[in-house]
């Protein structure tokens, strides 16, 4: 009986370690081939089409000397000159410089095509199913995740939903708030002027303050002390993020106790109980009976409901209460972050060519003269549109973007592999004098007098916001609220640069000045 039983649990073992072995040699191969065979693979094909790049190494690819090049670019600031694609996107930039326009680069084990020709880039933003957003990490989706990284039913559902809170005739409602958060700022700056007239400042935290005070009031309205609590948490987990996100990513490190990602999980949950405190509180106004308010939130809720009532209480229907919280973070960080950035790169620039401001502020003065700017005249801007333009072509708000093939897809004569990754680098596409002619480099509104379409030879050369079915849905919000900003600043001083501005753009979460903008304010 002992030996039966002995035999019994020795070849349970044997199965069990041959189970082991298997699971094992399987993993392992799995590793070996995501760290090697397939990036070989992946080389090949792109090589066999036509593209050229460095040979891949094991596990890193390119991403160490990209490192480099990025803490070299931001180690010293540069002459003043719209020729920002060597500092922003250093590696990018010296690669297509080596290889050409039809190069890759490799990000770890995946390597990423660049794309710049205008009707590739047409296709890609057009076929939306095929070339899909990259999967963020767990780090950044504590930062932020909503619309803007969605994919297929779940996109097109959110979309149909948010529509509404960006209608013209709801943003029209919303530029009293925009006129509040925009004149407690210049009237700050007016206190600040000396005597003589004049003050110097570094106007990007202002214009960042502004940009999150107009976000309070427009997203949350009668909640805006706590909209702004938000902001600040938002700010510091940002921080946290971004520096987390420099080094190598390691799956699951992100999962680990360390002090960081405590500190970033504990800031992500109370940001989530605040803007769950005020939903809760406009849920019952509603409920009640109550008008409903024009803040951004109140909008969306009011269009989720509705959602859910015209289609039953299916639970694919409508957002669920996490889902909306992500979208309110998600206004959060791209409303402020585009708006300031903007306005940043836009007074800086102007700074530097007096003319096209004198031209901005003769406008100004022909449409509102002294007065209160308005949302019809705000319309009829066109000089400050042009500028706008301009700077959104030389200082885009995202250097470059990202997109992933899924599985085996055409792109034009191209066929892209499953894993690969585009980059369309649009500070460079931006500037292409194929596209733009030979002072793409240069400032020069101008350009853009009879509008996009006949500034370049290709309408999709010019994608600050993106293009196509995802083409960024708080565009107008934020033109309208930069085109306010301006026209106040216009109206009450002339501006240049400051002797100690060092001209020092980099890719944060937008395209930043390094270094702050340091203005001189001259009050009129």
């Amino acid at each position: 009986m002992s030996y039966v039983v002995d035999t019994i649990s020795n070849r349970i073992v044997m199965i069990i370690s041959f189970v082991l072995l298997l699971v094992l040699l399987i993993l392992g191969w799995k590793i070996v081939d995501w760290i090697w065979f397939r990036p070989k693979k992946l080389e090949k094909l792109l090589r066999r089409q036509g593209f050229t790049g460095n040979s891949y190494r094991i596990l890193h690819g390119d991403l160490k000397e990209s490192a480099a090049m990025r803490k070299e670019a931001m180690s010293k600031p540069m002459n003043f000159s719209n020729h920002i694609a060597p500092r922003v996107i250093p590696s990018v930039y010296h690669t297509i410089q080596i290889y050409g326009k039809n190069s890759f680069m490799w990000l770890g084990p995946m390597p990423r095509v660049h794309i710049m020709d205008p009707e590739q880039i047409k296709t890609v933003f057009s076929f939306i199913n095929d070339f899909q957003k990259p999967t963020m990490n767990p780090l950044t989706r504590l930062l932020v995740q909503g619309i803007a990284n969605l994919e297929g039913e779940k996109w097109a559902k959110h979309r149909k939903i948010i529509n509404p809170a960006f209608h013209l005739e709801k943003l029209k409602d919303m530029v009293p708030a925009f006129y509040h958060s925009c004149n407690e700022m210049v009237s700050k700056w007016e206190s600040m002027v000396s005597r003589e007239g004049s003050c110097e400042l570094d106007v990007m935290p202002c214009l960042k303050n502004m940009a999150s005070d107009v976000i309070s009031r427009t997203a949350f309205g009668s909640s805006y002390e706590k909209g702004k609590k938000i902001f600040k948490l938002q700010t510091e987990l940002g921080n946290l993020v971004i520096q987390a996100s420099l080094g190598i990513y390691i799956p699951g490190w992100s999962f680990l106790p360390t002090k960081s990602n405590r500190k970033m999980k504990e800031i992500s949950k109370e940001i989530t109980t605040l803007i769950l405190g005020i939903m809760n509180e406009r849920e019952k106004s509603m409920n009640a009976g109550e008008a409903i308010q024009t803040d951004l939130l109140s909008i969306l809720m009011e269009s989720n409901m509705n959602e859910i009532k015209q289609h039953g209480n299916n639970k694919d229907i409508g957002m669920s209460i996490e889902e909306v919280i992500e979208e309110c973070k998600l206004f959060y960080i791209a409303g402020q972050e585009t708006t300031a950035t903007l306005l940043v790169w836009t007074m800086v620039l102007l700074s530097s060519y007096s003319e096209w401001q004198e031209r901005a502020r003769a406008e100004v003065f022909e449409i509102f003269g002294n007065k209160k700017p308005n949302y019809d005249g705000l319309n009829r801007l066109k000089v400050v549109t042009m500028i706008f333009n301009e700077v959104l072509r030389l200082y885009p708000p995202v250097s470059i973007f990202g997109r992933i093939v899924r599985k085996e897809t055409k792109l034009g004569n191209l066929t892209l592999p499953k894993g690969v990754m585009l980059g369309l680098p649009i500070v460079l596409i931006q500037r292409d004098p194929e596209l733009w002619g030979e002072d793409a480099h240069e400032f020069n509104p101008e350009r853009f007098s009879e509008g996009v379409s006949k500034a370049t030879k290709n309408p999709c050369a010019f994608i600050p916001f993106g293009w196509g079915p995802r083409i960024c849905i708080g565009l107008n919000f934020t033109m309208i609220e930069a085109k306010m900003t301006l026209s106040m600043i216009l109206q009450r001083f002339s501006f240049e640069l400051s002797p100690s501005y060092t001209h020092s753009p980099s890719a944060s979460l937008t395209t930043q000045p390094q270094h702050g903008a340091h203005i001189i304010l001259h009050k009129l």
